[in-house]
């Protein structure tokens, strides 16, 4: 991780982050309590906390669609980083995502409105907005085309802040991330583990097109657009330098890694498709979270490619970690975890 501190906020900085103990938030708090900043973060009352013991974070534990709570976190906060997101809980009702994505995204704007310091507010939102990429790659300006609750919601925020932003004066900068990954992220744990068991199962042909962002390349990218004039009123895909990769490709450089020969269990795109979907709608009113469903699947069927060079011609931001290097860096983490146990005939 960055230890010069390339990217930094201006000293005596108030910052309010929401999600910040998820994987991505985390690891901003850290980037910025190392930095000296002062850091108030909203978590729900839920959220686990112990890995942040000791550290000077102002915490407010609760819904962050809560009036009086967001009324608290955004008093003398010069910058916000709103990146709260009921993600991987496709067993959550319509109205949460409707209340974490659009709701909670108007009350921190208009009381941001209110603060006299106020310098950004940094709108985190995703590239599954713009669905399958048909003519890959794909960029800022491509097609709107969410799959479902969580990127429609998601695009209904991101379309709000924009013009209130426009028409109220509120300094915002719209970033969608591309699929995220580092030390500590187990959104990926399952492949990885496959991979180290010899046997990966594939949607249709795995030649689908996978788009990565680095959490450290990705959080110096937030703290860049929450300073940089040119960011202002903006929006930026954020992604890896280097192209995007095919889902078998990401297989072989962590079978390569784990010293592994993974074969694929190929299964074919429509019935699997369907399955997800019975599952969802079976367990979802029943607030269990299905096994499988929509959004996970098109990560092993969609094409998510994006040309990146806009964050690097505007803002001179070039991404630090390569496909192949951040892969390796997650496959070795995995293992130092003990997350994963390699036979005696895989990596020693």
């Amino acid at each position: 991780m960055e230890k010069d501190f390339k990217y930094k906020l201006p000293p005596n900085s108030r910052i309010l982050i929401t999600g910040a103990t998820g994987f991505t938030g985390s690891v901003l708090v850290n980037k910025l309590v190392k930095q000296g900043i002062e850091v108030v973060a909203i978590a729900r009352p839920t959220s686990n906390l112990k890995p942040f013991t000791g550290m000077p974070i102002k915490w407010l534990q609760g819904d962050v669609f809560d009036q009086n709570l967001i009324d608290e976190a955004v008093k003398g906060v010069n910058y916000i980083f709103h990146m709260a997101t009921p993600f991987r809980e496709a067993k959550s009702a319509d109205n949460v995502y409707h209340n974490v994505h659009v709701l909670s995204t108007q009350l921190l704007a208009k009381a941001a409105l209110k603060q006299p310091n106020f310098q950004r507010f940094i709108h985190v939102s995703t590239i599954g907005i713009h669905g399958h990429i048909e003519n890959p790659p794909g960029d800022e300006n491509s097609p709107m085309k969410p799959g479902d609750i969580y990127q429609e919601t998601k695009l209904e925020g991101e379309i709000w802040i924009k013009k209130f932003g426009e028409e109220e004066g509120l300094p915002v900068t719209i970033v969608r991330p591309a699929m995220i990954y580092g030390p500590g992220d187990k959104r990926l744990l399952k492949i990885f583990k496959w991979v180290a068991k010899g046997r990966v199962p594939v949607i249709g042909n795995g030649n689908n097109l996978v788009h990565f962002i680095h959490v450290d390349d990705l959080t110096n990218f937030f703290i860049l657009t929450a300073t940089h004039p040119q960011a202002v009123g903006d929006v930026f895909i954020c992604g890896s330098s280097s192209e995007a990769m095919t889902f078998k490709n990401m297989v072989k450089i962590i079978s390569e890694y784990y010293g592994v020969s993974a074969k694929f269990l190929q299964f074919p795109t429509a019935p699997v498709f369907a399955l997800g979907d019975i599952l969802e709608f079976i367990c979802r009113p029943l607030g269990i979270e299905p096994p499988i469903y929509r959004r996970r699947l098109a990560f092993y069927t969609k094409d998510r490619s994006f040309n990146t060079t806009k964050m690097s011609k505007l803002l001179g931001f070039v991404t630090a970690y390569s496909n192949e290097e951040g892969l390796k860096e997650e496959a070795q983490s995995y293992l130092d975890n003990g997350w994963i146990l390699l036979s005696k005939s895989g990596k020693k």
